[in-house]
């Protein structure tokens, strides 16, 4: 399991607060704290609030590679904000993300070939989101015939399903669950899957439980990788156990702590 950490986004006040002030102890502290708590890379996302991008994603991947070398994933709608942060950062890159609309990814495509970056690929484009299994299949298969028309790697893409609130959308989970599965099989070599975990419990009262509920459900069907908050440890230690029990890991007694520790 891929696990993403979704902390270092300027809508969050401490980091909105730090992009303003340039104070990178704090962006610091909290992309460490993600790192050691089991991300595997960390999301990079300047926020709204942000009044020159351009200069603050910048400012953002360089004090964050200051303390950790891990991959760094590019968080903006806008394209030139994602290649302002593609021109310092020194790992491979994830690109954070691409819609299924054909003009986001006549640009989106070539520059991840450019800068040797991973994908992200909403099944979302202009009409809205997709209400059912089917309609989720239709943009993937999009996405993907674009990454092959261009020559991406398939390998290299990350499909995400758009997961929703529970609250408002609990007749689309059982679709979006099938959805990761079955993008497995739409070509081959196969893309990996992704989701955003927080959004499937937006709004509701047992936010920790839900996101550990479902990102289990969802490791069932095959999700490769999230972007989640890595400082719950008990989510952490569930998508932990989901693999293990699916044997991709091996296990030893103390197997929570040695999957931290690689």
């Amino acid at each position: 399991m891929f696990i993403i950490g979704e902390l270092i986004n300027g809508m969050y006040a401490n980091i909105g607060r730090a992009i303003k002030e340039k104070n990178k102890a704090i962006v610091q502290k909290c992309a460490l704290e993600q790192v050691n708590s089991g991300a595997d890379a960390l999301d990079v996302n300047c926020g709204p609030a942000s009044h020159n991008p351009l200069s603050d994603i910048q400012w953002l991947i360089e004090t964050i590679q200051e303390v950790t070398d891990k991959p760094l994933a590019l968080d903006s709608s806008k394209i030139e904000v994602i290649e302002s942060g593609l021109k310092v950062i020194k790992n491979k890159p994830i690109i954070n993300s691409t819609t299924a609309d054909s003009q986001k990814l006549e640009k989106l495509i070539p520059l991840a070939k450019k800068y040797q970056a991973k994908l992200i690929g909403l099944t979302i484009s202009s009409k809205g989101i997709p209400q059912n299994k089917d309609q989720r299949l239709e943009l993937a298969a999009l996405i993907i015939a674009a990454c092959i028309d261009h020559d991406f790697s398939v390998e290299d893409l990350y499909l995400d399903p758009i997961v929703l609130p529970v609250n408002v959308a609990q007749a689309q989970m059982k679709d979006i669950l099938e959805s990761i599965k079955e993008f497995k099989i739409i070509s081959e070599p196969c893309p990996k899957t992704i989701v955003g975990l927080s959004n499937v419990s937006q709004g509701t009262n047992t936010r920790s439980l839900i996101n550990r509920t479902f990102l289990v459900m969802a490791i069932a069907n095959g999700l490769d990788a999230a972007i989640l908050d890595p400082l719950d440890s008990e989510l952490i230690d569930a998508a932990i156990t989901a693999d293990l029990i699916l044997n991709k890991q091996i296990y030893c007694n103390s197997y929570l702590q040695a999957y931290r520790k690689k």
